[in-house]
């Protein structure tokens, strides 16, 4: 593996909390070891107390990755997690990262090759393959907007941003108010606020993610608590001027009633309507 001279120092960011899979973990931090651009440094949030097999993963891989292992004490949910994180970053760039997911060997690499073509570029993700349980196999792709004034009109519909595929710049996430606590909404509220203010958006149309789905994942995404999260984001957005409120109105009723469905209905609309399925 060629190993690419970093053109802008940056910090990888991630949260881990006890439910997580120890294997998905290995497998999250294992692609992490293989980038051809390695980051500055991997700030890892331990949202409360974490399993012995997730601290034992951790440092294994801790020199390798130059982590920064931010303890809580107890669990405070991801928002106020990635906040804690971002306070511990030392670099103006930074990378989202999930403990499940597999990142392309390149993702790095051609993340900051695009920056450089693009600078006024602050705020910067990319298409995802999705995979059930092994991450080279893909069963489909979610594919988001590419520019930023199709970044702006999707964002007003939907979330333009696949998370864990993102670059920021630190400074502009910190001039919105950073992180705030909305259940399951957390990233989606923090890209309207940069969109809002102004932050240039850019999308990768390369599959540089690798993200863990299937039934579990479709299941986490229902019931009356996701519901009353969709309708608290779209109350948000409204009041924030980001929509209008026939808007918020028709995307809760839209985003709602799939969320009432049993996971096996809601998992085949979700993969027709939002999803490209991979043909074998």
């Amino acid at each position: 593996m060629m190993i690419t001279a970093n053109p802008r120092p940056f910090s990888v960011l991630m949260s881990l909390y006890a439910r997580e899979s120890p294997a998905a973990l290995e497998v999250a931090l294992a692609s992490l070891t293989q980038q051809t651009l390695q980051p500055d440094e991997t700030v890892i949030v331990l949202d409360g107390p974490v399993r012995k097999d997730h601290l034992d993963i951790l440092q294994r891989y801790e020199s390798a990755l130059a982590m920064k292992i931010v303890p809580l004490d107890k669990n405070v949910g991801l928002a106020r997690a990635l906040a804690a994180g971002l306070e511990q970053c030392r670099h103006e760039w930074i990378a989202r990262f999930d403990t499940d997911d597999w990142s392309h060997p390149e993702r790095f690499a051609r993340q900051h090759a695009f920056l450089d073509a693009h600078p006024t570029v602050g705020l910067l993700g990319s298409w995802i393959g999705e995979f059930e349980a092994n991450p080279t196999l893909i069963t489909r792709v979610r594919s988001v907007p590419l520019t930023h004034e199709a970044i702006v009109r999707y964002a007003r519909r939907r979330n333009p941003f696949n998370h864990m595929t993102v670059m920021y710049q630190r400074s502009a996430v910190l001039a919105v108010g950073g992180y705030r606590d909305l259940p399951w909404m957390e990233d989606y509220w923090l890209w309207v606020r940069m969109l809002h203010a102004g932050v240039e958006a850019a999308n990768q149309s390369d599959l540089l993610v690798h993200a863990r789905a299937g039934l579990e994942m479709i299941g986490r995404r229902g019931g009356a608590a996701y519901v009353r999260s969709e309708w608290m984001a779209q109350r948000q957005f409204c009041l924030y001027g980001f929509i209008s409120p026939l808007t918020a109105i028709t995307n809760f009723l839209l985003r709602a009633i799939p969320r009432l469905l049993p996971t096996a209905i809601r998992n085949r609309l979700y993969a027709k309507a939002l999803r490209t399925k991979i043909k074998a």
